[in-house]
């Protein structure tokens, strides 16, 4: 996990005299709980608390344990109470499994647990997977396979324009499909947010021209004509998703669901229509409302009179990853179907 993380749960852990008081414990929590394999920071934290991405306002460690941040398979999570008596829940290390090197030397070798399951959203942490208009427009794009041919695959030879020495220092590339746009609901045609970028490829430069001639080094499905090549560059993708509310009120829509799905479930992927420039950065946790229906009041003085109910709340999502205008979120709780176009709000 990175110094971010560890700065926050630090910040968090020293707001906790604020904050604490205002935790919830589930009804029918454990006293103690031990790690397995496969568990998350998140459904460690939904054991025990009604509102499980606000672990890092009630998590406390060991000072004794060395990096503290990181929760291993067969530690204890037990629950604690504060003098104030506000629950804490705290850390005990269970034996590691290690490694001994030829210097009789102990090395921990097994994994510390997740925030999220990363299985979920692993494919969208390598790749860019959103482009601006401008990106779109400026990008390098592939003009010919070797002898013509339209249709590539991994070892084969391509041929692009618009490629500029040095945008990438190993010149390796990703070659993106332009998908569907993004825009919010309602808008008109030409007010795009940005648009979907599927991950075709990667490839490397041999020589640079016009055209460049690149040698495609991984495939997930066949290189067109057409795609485009944007420089791969380094994977800044921050993985340690400290879950927080917004500082400031966000209010924002579901505008697409990765797979085409109409209906959404934990753990799939969503698209909302706030990123960057809205305020919204990596591990902001917004709640999802269906829109209340729309009804007829027959006893009202005016019968028929149209009454909207209130909005529903549906669930949870962790934003894991923005752009300019839109961001990728993880549905963490489902408790209703959730659909195109639902509201998102500060929880």
């Amino acid at each position: 996990m990175s110094k971010r993380m560890l700065l926050g749960l630090l910040l968090c852990l020293s707001m906790g005299v604020v904050l604490a008081d205002t935790i919830k414990l589930k009804s029918d929590h454990p006293d103690r709980y031990v790690v397995v394999k496969g568990d998350t920071l998140w459904d460690i934290s939904a054991r025990f608390l009604e509102s499980p991405w606000r672990w890092p306002e009630v998590w406390s460690f060991n000072p004794q344990i060395k990096n503290p941040h990181l929760i291993y398979p067969g530690d204890e999570v037990y629950l604690d109470y504060d003098a104030q008596g506000r629950p804490i829940l705290r850390v005990q290390r269970g034996a590691p499994t290690v490694k001994l090197s030829p210097k009789v030397r102990a090395e921990r070798v097994d994994t510390p647990i997740a925030t999220i399951p990363l299985d979920a959203i692993s494919q969208f942490l390598g790749q860019p997977r959103v482009l601006s208009e401008r990106e779109v427009a400026d990008s390098a794009y592939i003009i010919s396979g070797s002898d013509q041919r339209l249709i590539s695959g991994a070892g084969d030879t391509i041929y692009a324009r618009g490629l500029v020495p040095g945008q990438d220092p190993k010149s390796r590339y990703s070659v993106l499909r332009v998908g569907q746009p993004y825009r919010n609901p309602g808008a008109a045609r030409g007010d795009i947010l940005g648009y979907e970028a599927l991950h075709v490829a990667d490839a490397v430069v041999d020589e640079f021209g016009d055209p460049s001639t690149l040698r495609i080094i991984h495939s997930n499905r066949e290189t067109l004509v057409g795609d485009k090549l944007v420089p791969k560059g380094v994977d800044g993708v921050d993985q340690a998703f400290l879950p927080h509310s917004p500082d400031i009120p966000i209010e924002g829509k579901i505008i697409s669901v990765v797979d085409g799905v109409s209906r959404i479930g934990q753990f799939q992927t969503v698209v909302l229509n706030r990123g960057e420039q809205d305020g919204l950065e990596t591990g902001h946790v917004l709640a999802v409302y269906q829109s209340g229906a729309v009804i007829r009041d027959n006893f009202a003085e005016k019968r028929g009179e149209k009454v909207t109910l209130p909005d529903i709340r549906a669930g949870i999502v962790l934003v894991f990853r923005t752009f300019d205008r839109v961001s990728y979120a993880l549905v963490m709780e489902s408790e209703k179907a959730m659909r195109l176009y639902d509201s998102v709000r500060n929880p």
